[in-house]
């Protein structure tokens, strides 16, 4: 007797689909993965069964509506395991970035009809609502971080977090540091590993997409970026940037505010 296949789903909630196009951009290996599960809903690429029961869930995007409250723990109850893929899922992204800021009065100002709009005073992760089995970091995910995690839960292994620094891997590639080569402030250190290096490699700093790094020292690269010229209110939107509700870089930020200097 033939063993079925694991079930899969992927569910989209407030995001850009990024981190879906990761995994479709994948392929001729997108079609060998689906010869390996049963992909029952991901409405990117056409299947659509929201309410059905399934062995792994990848959620993409940040709770943003009361609606988006009650389907996640909907997905939980009929999910063996969530995986939260992409910096909105895993904090909040860059809808966040309104948590600091009085929504009611934007939305007042920008729709002739705010009471119209349903949306939750802040964009959180997935995390905050519901148990996530393992938390995929990116802005966008790759679509080998997605196929590496899916091949682990093949194997019944968990899932390889990858929490190293951006530096390790430019230090792999042989790229050159840009803050000590040139002096650009640069994420690197703090930020984990994931994207190959994109930024550095092609001489820019990094930005911080993949979210914090493992024992991310946050004190001392922000006294580098200080000693670099850049002003404190410039330091402070760097950590509150794409991954701004991730605790480390939220942490930073707020010591930064309290010492006045942001």
């Amino acid at each position: 007797m033939e063993t079925p296949k694991p079930r899969v789903a992927v569910h989209k909630f407030s995001s850009c689909d990024g981190c879906q196009l990761a995994l479709l951009n994948l392929g001729e290996d997108l079609l060998t993965l689906a010869e390996r599960v049963e992909l029952v809903h991901f409405a990117e690429a056409g299947p659509l069964d929201p309410d059905t029961e399934v062995d792994v869930a990848f959620v993409e995007g940040s709770v943003s509506t009361p609606e988006d409250i009650e389907r996640i723990q909907h997905i939980r109850q009929h999910s063996r395991l969530l995986i939260a893929i992409g910096a909105c899922a895993t904090a909040g992204g860059i809808q966040a970035l309104r948590n600091g800021a009085d929504g009611a009065q934007w939305i007042a100002q920008i729709y002739s009809h705010p009471e119209a709009i349903s949306s939750l005073a802040q964009s959180t992760p997935i995390a905050s609502h519901v148990k996530v089995d393992f938390e995929l970091w990116g802005c966008p995910v790759s679509g080998v971080q997605m196929l590496a995690v899916v091949n682990s839960l093949l194997l019944g292994v968990a899932p390889r977090d990858n929490a190293d620094k951006v530096c390790t891997e430019c230090k792999r590639n042989g790229y050159p540091c840009v803050m000590v080569s040139r002096g650009i402030a640069c994420m690197g250190p703090v930020t984990r590993a994931g994207c190959g290096a994109l930024c550095p490699g092609l001489g820019r700093d990094c930005y911080g997409c993949y979210g914090p790094a493992e024992n991310a020292n946050t004190d001392a690269l922000a006294a580098q970026f200080a000693s670099l010229g850049l002003t404190p209110l410039d330091i402070v939107q760097r950590f509150q940037s794409i991954n701004s509700q991730a605790p480390v870089f939220l942490a930073a930020a707020d010591k930064l505010r309290m010492r006045g200097d942001g």
